[in-house]
């Protein structure tokens, strides 16, 4: 048997058999930022960019990205999410749109690759809604920030 969860002692890649985990309520909560020009950042708070309200639509997408998480990343499992929600602060004094992203559901296997596809989801969607007055606009520091559910207990980034 491989040391690594993921791998078989061929070398295949497989995905991890969680038939006989207990089932647990998981929690997973990760951040990223989207650092604007002041421009851009002012059209942001207006709600006043070409294509809309920015955040309204990046709250919808990382939501949905969360939800098709196991689509795009290959060894997930479907996990029937119980609660997602993508929030927002806005940071006037750095530019930045901080970006929160939460999962939970009770199962086999933890919500954290779900959290983080929220946050970069609606990362790239604040990018996507912005890109018309600014091309440079930075997504930044995303990071799993607490972890809750399973064996290995709670984790929380320093």
């Amino acid at each position: 048997m491989s040391e690594f969860s993921h791998i078989d002692a061929e070398g295949n890649a497989v995905m991890v058999d969680v038939a006989a985990k207990a089932d647990t309520k998981r929690t997973a909560i990760a951040k990223g930022r989207v650092i604007l020009n002041e421009e851009t950042f002012n059209l942001l708070r207006k709600q006043a960019l070409p294509k809309g309200d920015a955040l309204a639509s990046a709250k919808i997408a990382g939501i949905m990205g969360a939800k098709e998480t196991h689509r795009l990343i290959p060894l997930c499992h479907p996990i029937a999410l119980s609660y997602v929600d993508v929030r927002f602060a806005v940071n006037e004094a750095e530019l930045t749109i901080e970006v929160e992203g939460e999962a939970r559901c009770t199962g086999k296997t933890g919500v954290e690759m779900e959290a983080l596809i929220a946050v970069q989801v609606a990362c790239a969607t604040i990018y996507d809604m912005c890109k018309a007055v600014q091309k440079d606009v930075i997504i930044s520091d995303v990071r799993l920030v607490y972890k809750e559910g399973g064996k290995s207990g709670i984790f929380r980034a320093e």
